[in-house]
């Protein structure tokens, strides 16, 4: 991130959790500035990590050693300006799409009355193509729609700081694309600042501003920042069509799949 403001910030962070059998470094020296409205994807092997920044992010986990702070305050504990869409959509079933992403508004933005909570619950649900599966409960629609009531429900809320953990991981490629774009266009409507989990180097290419690559572990760190070029809107056709994508996933694919690759047995 150029210049010297950062929103969300990592210094020398570490974390170690304790096991029978001893104490288990999962992450050692981290340092990342995000900027303001900056949306970044994380990507690594499986055991890199990755969740337990998010975990700190979220306020769900406080790291072993340095300091995770958002606009210059640590972040301790949960809280509406962070909001989190996992890949198993955490939705209630006994409650309609609809109950669902006014449960969330309500509870976070309690100045909002009535009818305009109301608008604001259509207006997300219309931005992710589910005003007709409104009145339905979770049971009785897609997983990609059920991911769109995740992302509906997380951006209602207005939060300063998106947590994504590998939110289209399950679904096919042609909703994955799909939604995607979606979240894209309703990211461009306000600007939250995105940290992401994605094992899909295309998928970090075509959302990011910038990707971390992380080492293995134990005692993960960051290995490298890819810049990403292209500018916004985004189209992915577009975007595969030129050269520097080619460059970018090549050099993305050595960083995972031979220098940190995993060791086979």
């Amino acid at each position: 991130m150029s210049g010297s403001q950062a929103f969300l910030e990592f210094a020398d962070v570490g974390q170690v959790f304790h096991t029978r059998r001893g104490g288990y470094e999962a992450l050692r020296d981290v340092n990342l500035r995000v900027g303001q409205g900056e949306f970044v994807c994380v990507i690594g092997h499986s055991g890199c990590g990755k969740s337990t920044l998010l975990n700190m992010v979220s306020g769900f986990l406080e790291p072993s050693s340095g300091r995770v702070t958002l606009e210059g305050r640590p972040i301790e504990k949960p809280g509406p300006d962070r909001m989190v869409v996992f890949q198993n959509y955490s939705l209630l079933p006994w409650q309609t799409v609809r109950q669902n992403v006014e449960l969330a508004v309500k509870a976070a933005r309690p100045e909002l009355d009535g009818s305009r909570r109301r608008q604001v619950v259509n207006h997300h649900l219309e931005m992710v193509h589910l005003t007709d599966a409104a009145e339905k409960r979770p049971g009785q629609i897609s997983g990609g729609m059920k991911q769109r009531v995740a992302i509906a429900r997380a951006l209602a809320v207005q939060p300063a700081v998106l947590v994504l953990d590998e939110p289209f991981g399950a679904l096919d490629a042609i909703t994955k694309e799909e939604l995607q774009e979606e979240l894209l266009a309703i990211w461009r409507e306000r600007k939250p600042t995105v940290l992401m989990i994605t094992h899909d180097i295309d998928e970090a290419l075509f959302l990011a501003d910038r990707i971390v690559m992380m080492t293995n572990g134990p005692a993960a760190t960051i290995g490298e920042i890819l810049e990403v070029p292209f500018p916004r809107p985004r189209v992915y056709e577009a975007i595969q069509e030129d050269p520097r994508y080619g460059q970018l996933r090549n050099h993305a694919m050595d960083f995972l799949f031979r220098r940190h690759a995993h060791a086979v047995d």
